[in-house]
């Protein structure tokens, strides 16, 4: 029984690749079916002018004749038909010729609840495009999905300053760049305004969970106030972490307020020190990600120009600011008081 402990080990990666495929085998089948009902319906109406009535009929009836089967609410046939005329030009996932498309694979990559989120938040094709890759490659779930469409994900997403192009082989470059976002959105912390930098680290950590789902795909937590003892001086990293995709340390560190040119010769100490003391031979060069309040683009510029470490800069939001075109629309305290004190008069 000396090889047994190999053998049970291989069955079992065996069951779960096919545990795996079986899985994708069954969404892309329930996603073609969904496609090809939503087109019945979208067509058969089309000829016969049937008016969306038609809708609640099939709901009631499909439900009446097959009882035993799921997923044909009224709510949901209506999104069948939302899905294939959403999709019924640019990607189509039938006939099978055409399901070979990598925009058709991707879609039935993508599970129906998935799918009903993103047509319902996201108006343009590219963007929810963009949003069903994102969830292929980091296993998002609903909630996970709703979130990063909640919070703009599409806009931030590889947006830092950073030096990247320079510091960094390709294609590392272009992945370290897409994994960092400007802003970071902590909207999960509840501080007051006259916060100080080591008690954002605290509640950072203390949400850590929520925190790494901001940060993204890929980031182990490694230790907070991380230690360096170098030439008999104590030295201490905000956050450290390493990315497992980027094969890297990464170092963050926090600033309350904006951005200074110095804060880059202090992150490319951090960094030097973690690449000598903590570095694997086969790991990728330390990035070091300064976070602070608001920063000038073009002094963070300047202030990498001619740093030889790869550092990023990134603004981090406590809350969401309200969309400027929102914000005109809201009502005054004045207003709500005078509507309030009219209705009080009546």
């Amino acid at each position: 029984m000396e090889f047994y402990p190999h053998l049970l080990s291989d069955i079992h990666t065996r069951i779960r690749q096919a545990q795996t495929k079986a899985t994708f085998a069954a969404n892309a089948e329930l996603i073609a079916l969904y496609w090809d009902i939503g087109r019945l319906i979208h067509e058969r109406q089309q000829q016969q002018g049937w008016s969306a009535a038609v809708i609640p009929k099939l709901s009631r009836d499909i439900r009446n004749e097959l009882p035993e089967i799921k997923g044909f609410s009224e709510r949901n046939m209506g999104r069948m038909k939302a899905f294939y005329q959403a999709y019924s030009t640019e990607t189509s996932i039938l006939p099978q010729a055409v399901a070979k498309l990598p925009e058709a694979t991707l879609l039935q990559s993508v599970p129906w609840g998935h799918h009903a989120i993103l047509l319902e938040k996201v108006k343009s094709l590219d963007t929810r495009l963009w949003y069903m890759r994102q969830t292929v490659q980091n296993g998002w779930s609903r909630d996970v999905l709703g979130l990063m469409i909640k919070s703009l994900l599409h806009e931030r997403q590889g947006e830092a300053v950073s030096n990247f192009d320079r510091t960094l082989p390709d294609p590392i470059s272009d992945l370290a760049q897409q994994t960092l976002k400007d802003p970071y959105i902590f909207d999960f912390l509840t501080m007051t305004a006259h916060f100080n930098e080591r008690e954002l680290e605290t509640e950072l950590v203390r949400h850590l969970e929520k925190f790494l789902l901001e940060l993204g795909a890929g980031f182990a937590f490694v230790g907070r106030q991380f230690h360096f003892d170098i030439a008999e001086k104590d030295f201490y990293i905000d956050l450290l972490f390493y990315h497992l995709r980027l094969r890297s340390f990464v170092v963050i560190d926090l600033k309350k307020g904006e951005f200074k040119p110095e804060y880059a010769g202090k992150m490319n100490f951090y960094c030097a020190a973690v690449d000598d003391l903590l570095k694997h031979p086969t790991d990728q060069p330390t990035i070091g990600l300064i976070l602070c309040q608001t920063k000038d683009r073009v002094i963070a510029e300047y202030a990498l120009r001619n740093v030889h470490t790869p550092i990023g800069v990134s603004e981090y939001e406590l809350t969401r600011a309200l969309p400027a075109n929102l914000q005109g629309s809201l009502p005054s305290i004045e207003s709500i008081e005078a509507e309030l004190s009219n209705q009080n008069h009546t």
